[in-house]
């Protein structure tokens, strides 16, 4: 099937609120206050802001706090209102009710290096932190005192954490995803996962389909079925540049993903869709039976000259280019972008499959 002609997704324009202007460097992360008009900031420029939307439509910084050193990331708890900074360490802040003032609370010095992540989990009073010194660490926060480390092999760069069974799931620069036990200062080593081609770049959580997504800077989202015990893993390909990060609405089951190259990406994730299957490894094109370049036996024999090796992303098999020279997006495996195919493949793939795809549980682009 050709890929002339093809449904595209649908595309929406994003209407512009507000601008929040200010950060005189690079603003790492903002967070919506929830059931205020607020959002809170923090940037290298080494300050904090909070910002109130005032009677004329416009949003004021209502705190400004400089810090002493570039501001990497942070998380907010609303019903405690408070507010841990990362940095070279952790600074906790506790935020009045008017959102008017921030007062310090707690100073965790847990890290010998830039903080990559921070995050609170309420139920147990813990705050977990990883940094570029390869260390995990969690802490009480309402003692603040070190409940527990553990060194990973690579710096994090995504973490989430399921309180039903104490799993963090941890992603690091060399592509890995670990899951680890935490325990009151013991952690153990549960497993690991290995799909991406390069560093994870962000991790989300799914607590009621128990689900994982991994972001990374290969372009793809991976989403491991984690309560399945089946250790199916689902490739998603929406994105022609590093994935930036993820976000998952557990009510209507969609996926934010947002990337370097500027798109946002909305997955809907209520659909049944196909593993991606692995790569086959072969000798010979297993269509056409011509051999590839490394199998100098073969080219001998036959006097051929060897050709390149590729995989159809549908069937896995390893392919020359001419018995892969169609491309097609495939929506039920995650493919967005038409991507190449074996001419068997692309025989059997239907408009129907494709526009059932695209426009009914499809992805959205805004």
């Amino acid at each position: 099937m050709a890929t002339e002609g093809q449904p595209r997704a649908q595309a929406r324009t994003p209407l512009l609120l507000s601008r929040l202007e200010g950060s005189q460097e690079l603003v790492t992360m903002a967070v919506i206050i929830p059931k205020e008009d607020g959002v809170i900031s923090v940037s290298e420029d080494r300050t904090v802001r909070v910002w109130l939307k005032r009677d004329s439509g416009q949003y004021w910084p209502s705190v400004y706090q400089s810090m002493p050193a570039p501001c990497t990331c942070m998380c907010f708890n609303p019903e405690t209102r408070r507010l841990s900074v990362g940095m070279d360490n952790g600074v906790e802040f506790i935020l009045s009710e008017d959102y008017n003032k921030m007062t310090p609370a707690q100073t965790y010095q847990a890290h010998h290096a830039r903080v990559t992540v921070v995050l609170f989990v309420l139920e147990m009073e813990w705050l977990l932190s990883t940094a570029q010194d390869k260390l995990l660490s969690w802490h009480c926060t309402e003692s603040g005192h070190l409940q527990g480390t553990y060194r990973m092999a690579a710096w994090v760069s995504g973490l989430e954490f399921d309180v039903e069974t104490r799993h963090v799931f941890v992603g690091d620069q060399s592509g890995q995803v670990t899951v680890l036990k935490l325990e009151q200062g013991v952690c153990t080593l549960v497993t690991t996962f290995r799909g991406h081609t390069g560093s994870v770049t962000a991790l989300c959580w799914d607590p009621v389909q128990r689900v994982l997504f991994s972001g990374s800077s290969d372009h793809s989202i991976i989403m491991w079925d984690i309560g399945g015990r089946k250790g199916t893993a689902i490739e998603l390909q929406g994105h022609s540049d590093k994935v930036q990060g993820l976000c998952y609405a557990p009510h209507t089951r969609q996926l934010i993903s947002c990337g370097s190259d500027g798109r946002i990406v909305v997955w809907n994730m209520d659909v049944n869709r196909q593993e991606t299957p692995e790569w086959l490894d072969s000798d010979l094109c297993q269509k056409c039976e011509q051999p590839f370049f490394w199998n100098f036996k073969q080219m001998w024999d036959s006097k051929k000259i060897g050709l390149r090796q590729h995989h159809c992303r549908r069937c896995g098999k390893a392919v020359c280019g001419k018995c892969s020279s169609k491309r097609s997006s495939i929506p039920l495996m995650g493919f967005e972008f038409p991507v190449r195919v074996c001419d068997r493949c692309n025989d059997s793939i239907t408009d129907q499959d494709i526009h059932i795809l695209y426009f009914h549980p499809g992805k959205l682009y805004f």
